[in-house]
């Protein structure tokens, strides 16, 4: 979905949630938020910045009408939300074909709907920190990671196995029967050869699950 001025008093109230300020980007509310848009938290992040700086005249009109009226503003996003359909996208959505990108990272895989592709994203940059003999249950980050995730740390090493499989520089095995594996290929894919890009996304995440 494009952006639309509609949503200001939307940002803004994300903006206003305390602490007051802009939030991080893969904050929950942020995320929330992009998935009820349809508009990547990149984009939003960016929102919140221009709303701060009030660079425009439409923007300090609408500090000074919502700015301090906390009733008006959230009577405001109601509004909004109730004509945008919403926290109803099934039903705002139907018929309308949604070309959904960074959303199907927020959302469980199939093979386990404890599991969304950001956690293969988090667990995928610890594995790029651990040699084979660390990938195990004692290791300490290994359990810090899990217990982020909210995961058991079974299923975190599980994952670990999987990749190893995608792994070059360690698979042994011509065949591999695990219902996630094209999810932690696919994962794997997206960012083979960029470790920093990974590990830069990783860091921003931990809010996600904070």
């Amino acid at each position: 979905m494009k952006w639309n001025d509609e949503y200001w008093p939307l940002i803004m109230k994300l903006y206003k949630q305390k602490p007051e300020g802009v939030k991080p980007i893969y904050s929950k509310p942020v995320v929330q938020l992009s998935l009820e848009l349809h508009i990547a938290p990149g984009e939003l992040h960016k929102k919140m910045h221009e709303l701060r700086c009030q660079n425009t005249a439409f923007l300090k009109r609408l500090w000074q009408e919502l700015g301090d009226n906390p009733k008006k503003l959230t009577k405001a996003v109601n509004t909004i939300k109730q004509s945008r359909g919403l926290g109803n996208e099934m039903e705002f959505y139907q018929g309308v074909e949604i070309l959904e990108t960074f959303e199907r990272d927020f959302r469980p895989i199939d093979a386990d709907q404890r599991v969304c592709p950001v956690h293969l994203i988090m667990i995928l940059n610890l594995y790029y920190q651990l040699t084979p003999t660390t990938m195990v249950a004692e290791t300490e980050e290994v359990q810090q990671l899990a217990k982020m995730l909210r995961l058991p740390i079974q299923l975190v090493l599980d994952i670990i196995d999987i990749f190893k499989f995608c792994d070059p520089y360690l698979n042994r095995e011509d065949f591999m029967l695990h219902p996630m594996l094209f999810d932690c290929k696919d994962v794997w894919n997206r960012f083979d050869g960029e470790p920093e890009k990974l590990e830069a996304l990783a860091a921003q995440l931990k809010e996600y699950f904070s």
